[in-house]
């Protein structure tokens, strides 16, 4: 019965992970296209924090991995802070305000 339980946090985990990678990624595209590249590289370098391959990765390298809740905490915390101050989310409302 343990072993169920320890696939599903691990497909939860997997979940999440693709998740914000993919918010991640699709920020830094857009931020790419519309705003500068060096935000869009803070953006896709965070992404590949959030791969599951790549924890997989460290795992194996370094024996150990990035735990859910801190993951899940900075990237609430990157999102928070990107629409609330990020000059995408300002490029957006003055689009919206036309």
């Amino acid at each position: 019965m343990k072993s169920k339980s320890h696939s599903h946090n691990n497909a939860v985990h997997i979940n999440i992970s693709w998740i914000f990678a993919l918010i991640f990624l699709s920020l830094g595209i857009l931020n790419l296209i519309f705003i500068h590249p060096i935000p869009a590289l803070f953006y896709v370098l965070l992404a590949l924090f959030y791969f599951p391959f790549l924890n997989e990765l460290l795992y194996k390298s370094l024996g150990f991995t990035i735990p859910l809740w801190i993951k899940t905490l900075a990237g609430l915390l990157v999102i928070w802070g990107t629409m609330a101050v990020g000059d995408l989310m300002e490029l957006f409302e003055a689009w919206m305000l036309k």
